[in-house]
């Protein structure tokens, strides 16, 4: 059969139509026609190191593939990826990040485009993705070295005890791990059901992060001082354990005093409250004593040597001037009337705060505040505790001349005022120091 002429023109311009459909197809499909030119717009991302990406790999972009790798160049920092952006895709913001990712396990990587936000500006033609927003895979060789470094890390004897201990834990208890799975499945549900809170909280939390991100330096020095007391526990081993063996047997002798003490304890601890109340405002004195007391202790025992005592007494008199006003009503006796005869409870040192004489008195001692009536005083008939509390508290808030007074003034026997020898009681400028105070004559 012999074809027309006709025909076979026909089939001839046929084949060539679907010669040149498939292999359009084809150079497509391969991206032979980004050999004559770009698609779209051509991006750089610099890499600190390539990853195992290659030319002609694909470039993705919220999962969906946007553009091809059309080259690879060394620079002077790493390596320069020049990606091919289809023209037509949406618009890329400028600030995402470029990752070289691998989608399965044996490879085949590609540029994964991470975009930080929706908004403007977007990537064109040129754009620069810096290294400062780019990852790489780990490399297959260092995942296999970090492996083998962690698997030679464990010890055999203690994976074993390890093992062995959670036979031991688990061993029974699959009941008890069957509700542990039901409670879990309910915990999730109500998870499930807070995720709008979840997710707000884990937002929040970056302010939380930063801040320890910022005390870094503080956070490691504390972990420096629970290191120093682990390690201060360790060598305290022996005495923590002596400790621990001796702790039943204090505890049983404290709970046998606490049952035969009763409630006369209780009632020793509330009337200490007393105490503490009296002790609170003068606790500015008794840090004085505390400090002042070991001196006394140490040369006290210098007092005596050898069987004789050793003692020096240096006189102070006006230095300064004893304090007189305040003592006017005492009674003036000589020395060797001996009668019994009431005190003077009223006298008390009124010298002003800043006088040059010798302010002294209990009232006069610095306190931190107004001292505490003590319960049970007794009253007299204006009804103040002990006969003069609102005189001492008025006294104490005016406060003292250097501390207390100290102890030239209560040595201090002669008189003031004059010229020295107290003419009279009644001149308000003379007195007789402590001999005043006592009511005696010189």
């Amino acid at each position: 059969m012999r074809l027309e002429r006709k025909n076979r023109v026909q089939l001839v311009v046929f084949g060539l139509i679907s010669l040149l459909a498939v292999g359009y197809a084809g150079g497509t499909y391969a991206g032979l026609d980004r050999l004559f030119g770009n698609r779209g717009y051509l991006v750089h991302i610099q890499l600190s190191e390539s990853g195992g990406i290659f030319e002609n790999a694909e470039v993705a972009y919220r999962g969906v593939t946007v553009g091809r790798v059309t080259g690879l160049n060394l620079d002077g920092h790493g390596v320069t990826v020049d990606v091919d952006i289809d023209s037509g895709t949406p618009d890329i913001p400028a600030d995402s990040d470029a990752v070289v990712a691998n989608r399965s396990a044996v490879g085949e990587q590609y540029v994964d485009l991470r975009p930080r936000s929706d908004d403007g500006p977007y990537l064109e033609h040129g754009s620069t993705i810096d290294s400062s927003r780019t990852g790489t895979p780990v490399p297959p060789g260092q995942l296999l070295g970090n492996l083998n470094q962690l698997v030679s890390s464990v010890d055999p004897e203690s994976l074993r005890t390890v093992v062995d201990e959670l036979d031991t834990a688990f061993t029974g208890a699959g009941p008890d791990l069957g509700r542990l799975l039901d409670s879990a499945g309910s915990l999730t549900a109500q998870a499930k059901a807070a995720l709008p809170q979840t997710a707000q909280l884990l937002r929040q939390s970056r302010t939380v992060l930063d801040t320890q991100r910022r005390n870094a330096d503080q956070l490691r020095s504390i972990a420096g001082g629970f290191r120093d007391i682990a390690s201060q526990l360790k060598k305290s081993d022996s005495d923590l354990r002596n400790v621990i063996d001796r702790a039943p047997a204090a505890s049983r002798e404290i709970s046998a005093l606490l049952d035969e003490s009763g409630t006369s304890l209780s009632v020793m601890i509330a009337n200490l409250l007393t105490t503490s109340q009296v002790l609170e405002p003068r606790t500015d004195a008794l840090e004085h004593m505390m400090v002042a007391l070991p001196m006394v202790s140490g040369f006290s025992r210098s007092v005596v040597s050898n069987g004789e005592g050793h003692l020096g007494f240096v006189p102070t008199f006006f230095d300064p001037h004893g304090c007189t006003k305040g003592y006017e009503g005492t009674e003036r006796r000589p020395a060797n009337d001996t009668r019994n005869t009431e005190p003077n409870t009223e006298a008390y040192c009124a010298e002003p705060q800043g006088s040059p004489s010798n302010v002294r008195g209990a009232q006069n001692a610095p306190v931190a505040g107004e001292p505490v009536q003590v319960p049970g005083g007794d009253q007299d008939a204006s009804g103040d505790i002990d006969g003069g509390a609102d005189r001492d508290r008025e006294a104490s808030q005016r406060g003292g001349q250097d501390g207390s007074g100290g102890l030239p003034g209560l040595l201090d026997f002669s008189a003031t005022g004059g010229s020295g020898q107290g003419d009279s009681a009644d001149s308000g400028s003379s007195g007789d120091g402590m001999g005043g105070l006592l009511g005696v004559d010189g």
